[in-house]
C-alpha cells in the first residue's frame, strides 16, 4: 500500500476509537510493527497529537483538543459529508446557508480527484407522506447516477423490479435521467424512459448502472416544471401538481388541539371547546373516509359528495367485515 493511502488509513482508525493497541493496527494496516511506529511519527510531524499508551498491549491514542492539523478525507468520508451537508439544507433547522457555505468551503480546498467526487454528488431532497424505511444505496452508485445527471448522457441499467425473460435475462433500462431526490432514507432517479417514452421514478436502491453510459441528450421539461413538485405528486396519486386528488371538509367532535398532532399536511381551525373544522386528502375518497374514522369520533361531512358516499361505502364493507 503506498505510503499516503496508508497514513489515511492510520489516521481514519485513530480517529474512530480512543485507544488502539500497537499490534491490532498492525494487523488492520497488514503491516509490521515497526511501520506503525514509523507512520505514527510521521503524522505527529504533521501536527497530530497521539500518544503512546503503557501496558501489556501498548498502543496509541489520538489526543483531543489540540489544533486541527490539515484534514485527510478517503473517497467514502467525502461522500459522506457531501451527502449530509447537502441533506442538511432540508433540515428546517435554520442551518441551510451554512451548510452550504461549508460545502462550498471543503470543496475549494480538496485536491482535484476528491473535489471532482464531490461535485459528481447532486439531489434535492422530499419529505415523504407517512415516511418509510431507510434503503441504503451505494455510493458508487450515488455517484453513477448523479453524474449522469450532470452530463445528461443516457444511463443504462439492470432494475431489480424488471421481470427475466424466457432465458433467464434481465434487459437493461435505457433513461434519460434529469434528477436525484433523496426523500425520508430512499433515494429515487426522475427520468425519461427511453423504452416506454413517458416519465418514470426509479428506487435507487435497485439500480446496478451499466457502462458505459449512452449519448448526450437534449433536456426535457420535467411536468409542471419542478421534479421535486413531480415527485411529491405521485407520492399523493395525483396526476396534476403537488396536491391530493381527493380533499374533503369534515366537522370532529374533537378539540383542534386534540386533532392538530395527526393530521399530517391537512389544516384544522377550532369551531368550540369540543368541535374543529378538518380538511384533508389522500389518493381516494374511501381511503379518507378511512384515514377520518382514526379519530375515534363523531363525524359531520362538510363537503363533497364524493365524500359522503365514500362513508357509505365504507359501511357496507366494515359491516360485511364485521359479519363474516
Amino acid at each position: 500500500m503506498p505510503t499516503t493511502s496508508r497514513l489515511l488509513q492510520l489516521l481514519s482508525l485513530l480517529q474512530r476509537r480512543r485507544d488502539w493497541p500497537g499490534a491490532v493496527l498492525a494487523d488492520r494496516l497488514e503491516i509490521s510493527h515497526r511501520t506503525v511506529r514509523r507512520d505514527i511519527d510521521r503524522l505527529r510531524e504533521m501536527g497530530y497529537r497521539i500518544e503512546a499508551t503503557m501496558g501489556p498491549d501498548g498502543g496509541y491514542r489520538m489526543d483531543a483538543g489540540s489544533e486541527l492539523p490539515p484534514l485527510l478525507f478517503d473517497d467514502d468520508q467525502v461522500v459522506a459529508m457531501t451527502v449530509a451537508l447537502q441533506a442538511a439544507t432540508a433540515t428546517g433547522a435554520g442551518i441551510e446557508e451554512a451548510a452550504l457555505r461549508a460545502l462550498t468551503t471543503i470543496r475549494q480546498v480538496m485536491p482535484s480527484r476528491l473535489r471532482h467526487r464531490m461535485n459528481a454528488v447532486e439531489f434535492s431532497t422530499l419529505a415523504r407522506p407517512g415516511g418509510g424505511p431507510v434503503d441504503p444505496v451505494s455510493p458508487d452508485v450515488l455517484i453513477a447516477l448523479s453524474a449522469a445527471v450532470r452530463a445528461r448522457e443516457v444511463l443504462r441499467f439492470d432494475y431489480a423490479s424488471v421481470r427475466a425473460d424466457a432465458d433467464g435475462a434481465r434487459p437493461p433500462r435505457r433513461v434519460e435521467p434529469h434528477h436525484l431526490i433523496a426523500s425520508d432514507g430512499r433515494w429515487y432517479l426522475v427520468a425519461w424512459d427511453l423504452d416506454v417514452d413517458d416519465w418514470r421514478i426509479f428506487r435507487a436502491d435497485r439500480i446496478s448502472p451499466r457502462t458505459p453510459t449512452g449519448p448526450r441528450f437534449p433536456p426535457r421539461g420535467v411536468p409542471g416544471g419542478d421534479a421535486r413538485a413531480y415527485v411529491a405528486a405521485r407520492f399523493k396519486g395525483s396526476a396534476e401538481g403537488d396536491g391530493w386528488p381527493c380533499t374533503g371538509t369534515v366537522i370532529l367532535h374533537l378539540s383542534a388541539d386534540a386533532v392538530r398532532p395527526f393530521i399530517g399536511d391537512g389544516t384544522v381551525d377550532a369551531i368550540d371547546a369540543d368541535r374543529c373544522r378538518l380538511t384533508a386528502g389522500s389518493w381516494s375518497w374511501v381511503a379518507l373516509a378511512a384515514s377520518l374514522c382514526r379519530f375515534d369520533a363523531e363525524i359531520e361531512v362538510v363537503g363533497p359528495a364524493e365524500l359522503t358516499e365514500a362513508f357509505a361505502q365504507l359501511a357496507v364493507r366494515t359491516r360485511a367485515a364485521a359479519t363474516r
